[in-house]
């Protein structure tokens, strides 16, 4: 890594020697912190090729003064990504930081504004910025270089929450935030580089149009709308993770809405195929909820912003419902979802795999570019509901199935989709038969 060049303020003395407080001793222990760690400022700022692709890299040294936040901090950060904008480079912040430095007081907490309006030019540049969260990531190092990132990878056992350890009871924890999706993976310290350098090739390398997969079920068509629903209904039907798997040359997952939840009935990520990445948002045949939408969401503004077109793929019986579904904003998160869709200045490519029920499926669909598998089906309601709702007797629900037209060849003829995707055919094959 080539280390500070660019990135070093015109003068490291221009604070004084006590900084803006004229603290009693921050000079003193200014110097002790680069006699300890042979650096001048709690982050070190360079530009790296990591496995191939050329970064900017933003390095907290936690040995001096906890890694915090001063003055001279934030302007070595904004000029690191002032130097990513200006040669569109990726940026890569490894944080490890205790928060603002008490000894700067308040100009130093006003740092975390300057490093936040460059997260924002840095997105609007449409440029990836990855965060790795080492031990400790507390304060605001974690509210804006970590959360702020793009894509969020934790150290196993890294200390990270907004306050740190000594103001209040022992450390929130990067599993945690894990687990309330805030960060996309764990990794161990080994793990590390290697994911690191799949990270960046794969929001650096977009593809043109995600190809429409292969049918990977049956090729008969069914012959009444009930068989259609039995059919997508199947257990041992193909679902989101045997697509993925071969689709993708390799991937690698986001996980959660950046909003405290995750549903496991929702796949989201980043793969490669034929050396070209194609971001993906799957349902697994679960009632999907808020926080799925939520994060079909985010995946596909991130992809949209960096210029990654999108796969998605359907499959759910419908929305969640429950109480606690409502109460989680479900409505409001589906019309994130749609509303996502809507706006995607990148082509986004649809296959129905499985059950398309409602809205719940529908918020996932490209309005323009969705294709069926023939064992799916896609309808208005669940041939049992609309049953029920036309105060039918449900022994009325195989009519109902037909009436609705919902089988695949159906959905062609209503120009809902464009083709039937088959097992042996390419993309550019796919027909009603």
């Amino acid at each position: 890594m080539s280390a500070d060049g660019p990135f070093r303020p015109a003068s490291d003395d221009s604070l004084g020697a006590n900084g803006p407080l004229n603290w009693p001793g921050y000079g003193d222990q200014l110097a002790r912190a680069t006699s300890l760690t042979g650096e001048h400022e709690s982050v070190v700022c360079g530009v790296a090729d990591l496995g191939g692709t050329t970064a900017v890299v933003v390095a907290f040294e936690f040995g001096f003064l906890g890694g915090s936040l001063g003055t001279r901090t934030g302007a070595r950060i904004e000029q690191a990504f002032t130097h990513a904008r200006e040669q569109g480079l990726p940026v890569v912040s490894l944080v490890a930081t205790g928060g603002s430095r008490m000894q700067e007081g308040t100009p130093a907490l006003m740092q975390l504004t300057r490093i936040a309006r460059q997260l924002t030019l840095t997105r609007r540049a449409g440029l990836p910025h990855i965060a790795v969260l080492r031990d400790p990531t507390t304060g605001g190092g974690w509210a804006t270089l970590g959360a702020g990132a793009d894509i969020v990878l934790g150290v196993r056992g890294a200390q990270v929450g907004f306050a740190g350890s000594r103001v209040r009871p022992p450390g929130y924890s990067v599993t945690q935030q894990f687990a309330a999706g805030l960060v996309d993976q764990l990794l161990t310290p080994d793990e590390l580089p290697a994911r690191l350098h799949r990270w960046l090739r794969l929001l650096t390398t977009p593809g043109d149009e995600a190809p429409v997969p292969h049918a990977l079920g049956q090729a008969a068509l069914p012959p009444t709308g009930w068989d259609a629903v039995v059919n997508a209904r199947a257990l041992g039907r193909p679902r989101a993770k045997q697509y993925l798997g071969a689709y993708f040359d390799w991937h690698e997952p986001v996980n959660g809405d950046r909003a405290g939840g995750v549903d496991p009935g929702v796949l989201c990520g980043f793969g490669q195929r034929d050396g070209r990445t194609f971001a993906y948002a799957a349902q697994c045949g679960t009632a999907t909820r808020p926080a799925g939408f939520r994060t079909a969401a985010r995946l596909v503004e991130l992809a949209d912003r960096l210029g990654v077109p999108v796969l998605t793929l359907v499959d759910t019986p419908g929305a969640a419902n429950d109480a606690a579904a409502e109460k989680a904003g479900v409505g409001a998160a589906i019309a994130a979802l749609f509303t996502a869709i809507a706006g995607a200045r990148v082509p986004v490519t649809t296959l129905v795999v499985g059950e398309g029920g409602s809205g719940g499926a529908l918020a996932f669909a490209a309005p323009d570019r969705m294709w069926v598998t023939p064992d799916s089906y896609f309808a208005v309601i669940s041939p049992e509901l609309a049953t029920a709702i036309l105060k039918r007797d449900p022994a009325q629900a195989r009519r109902t199935a037909d009436q609705l037209r919902l089988r695949p060849q159906d959905l062609v003829e209503l120009g809902v989709a464009r083709g039937i995707a088959q097992p042996d055919r390419s993309a550019d094959q796919a027909t009603a038969m």
